[in-house]
């Protein structure tokens, strides 16, 4: 695929794109919310850049490791194959600053509602951010993409696919 200058949509993870059951992290246990998969596909078809970003502090917390984030990932990477659509690239905070591991308790830029991650995207990928967007179920991800002057729509549930079609018109894609 072309490294062009395009627009990206930045997905957060847990609540948006999969159902979040808390800590959720085993492949067996993806479980995708209405509309996400399609909504992935569409951004694909539209010729945009893809991306996830995610706080995992469930790493930070013991419950899973970072092997088992990528895992998960993997296996998202499967199913979206399956219906001819990709993430381009995930990227993951698995720090917190009340970690129960030690070598993850830290205060990280890359921690929502920080900007980190998705500037660090903007730095590695040839974005067009002026039409870019980020699709959020939780203030903190509007926070983040505010501070990377990035817009941002609050998903609540439903059809992901509606709220993604409605991003991409607003941005004449």
């Amino acid at each position: 695929m072309s490294r062009s200058l395009r627009p990206a949509v930045f997905f957060d993870r847990d609540g948006v794109l999969n159902i979040d059951n808390g800590f959720t992290h085993r492949p067996e246990d993806l479980r995708w919310n209405e509309g996400a998969v399609a909504a992935i596909k569409a951004v694909n078809d539209a010729g945009w850049y893809a991306f996830v970003v995610t706080n995992q502090a469930g790493v930070a917390h013991g419950h899973y490791t970072e092997k088992d984030v990528v895992d998960f990932h993997r296996q998202m990477d499967r199913v979206l194959a399956e219906h001819g659509a990709h993430i381009d690239e995930y990227v993951y905070c698995p720090f917190h600053p009340e970690a129960k591991l030690a070598a993850y308790r830290r205060h990280s830029p890359h921690r929502k509602p920080q900007p980190g991650r998705r500037l660090d995207l903007v730095a590695r990928w040839p974005i067009e951010i002026q039409n870019s967007f980020l699709v959020g179920d939780r203030q903190s991800d509007l926070q983040a993409a505010n501070a990377a002057s990035i817009r941002a729509y609050l998903y609540e549930g439903g059809d992901l696919l509606l709220l993604v079609k409605q991003g991409l018109a607003a941005s004449g894609a």
